[in-house]
């Protein structure tokens, strides 16, 4: 990758450098690394923004044999291992990480992060209880609800994740991660106005599309919400709202909307037909 915007000072440094007579090869060397510290921040930058994460994991792998002791290479590996949903591979780095002089408060929910990631929730929680309250962020309070509901502390979870809402211009995920939350305790009507709002948020997030039909099949209603779905995706709706019925004892219902689900999508839907002549072979017999 190239980057030419720090070219003019490190033109100005050689020139600087040359006219020094006594200026001695080491002293040179430092110089040089101080003008590419300034390059390699800028570079960092965008690896944890717009590179591909696995290209940004082996920068910052390359960066970290010569810089070991810096926490903000540290940090980029943690991220970028992360964003490539490499998160086992992240908590190494980040238990390196704690050890290391100017270790954040935010480093630590980072590392949280990669412990749920990689199913440790209670080394998870011992991280989290580590980070003072004084730190309110959105990051912190949804991992925070994430934990208490694995630990089904449900009124904790519920503050938590009403505190994260407030922390963001982007909710739609942590209302679905409610809802689900919701759904899971049995709490349907609840967990489908949970989905609605956060399909409302963002019509692109399919995770809340099918979780909306599954918190309505499960109050025995089967059909699909109004919102902007794909042939596509109507289709698979579809096709979860079929199961919850049968899953439900209403067989008859699913199968129908099984067919549906087949000659709404555009292409073979294989799951669907699966599923119907399994449930049809099954009748049958």
């Amino acid at each position: 990758m190239r980057y030419s915007k720090p070219i003019p000072a490190m033109l100005a440094g050689v020139a600087l450098l040359s006219g020094c007579a006594n200026s001695s090869d080491d002293e040179v060397s430092r110089a040089f690394k101080d003008v590419n510290v300034v390059d390699e921040s800028n570079l960092s930058d965008i690896m944890l923004t717009v590179a591909d994460p696995n290209e940004a994991v082996n920068y910052f792998r390359r960066t970290l044999k010569d810089n070991p002791d810096r926490i903000d290479v540290h940090r980029g590996l943690g991220q970028s291992l992360v964003r490539a949903k490499r998160a086992r591979e992240a908590v190494p780095v980040y238990e390196k990480m704690m050890t290391l002089e100017g270790v954040t408060d935010d480093d630590r929910v980072d590392f949280a992060d990669a412990l749920i990631r990689s199913n440790e929730w209670e080394r998870a929680e011992e991280v989290l209880d580590s980070v003072p309250p004084t730190l309110e962020t959105y990051k912190r309070y949804r991992l925070e609800a994430m934990v208490a509901d694995s630990n089904e502390e449900w009124k904790k979870a519920d503050s938590f994740y009403e505190t994260a809402v407030g922390l963001t211009t982007r909710p739609a995920g942590v209302l679905n991660n409610w809802g689900y939350s919701k759904l899971t305790r049995g709490d349907y009507s609840e967990a489908e106005r949970l989905f609605g709002d956060a399909i409302r948020r963002d019509d692109s997030l399919f995770t809340a599309k099918n979780n909306i039909v599954l918190a309505r099949g499960a109050q025995g209603n089967y059909t699909l919400p109004v919102m902007r779905m794909t042939q596509v995706e109507r289709a698979q709706l579809m096709h979860t709202l079929g199961l919850s019925a049968i899953k439900r004892g209403d067989v008859e219902t699913g199968k129908g909307l099984l067919r549906e689900a087949i000659n709404t999508h555009p292409q073979h839907f294989e799951a669907a037909v699966r599923a119907l002549r399994a449930l049809e072979n099954n009748v049958s017999n």
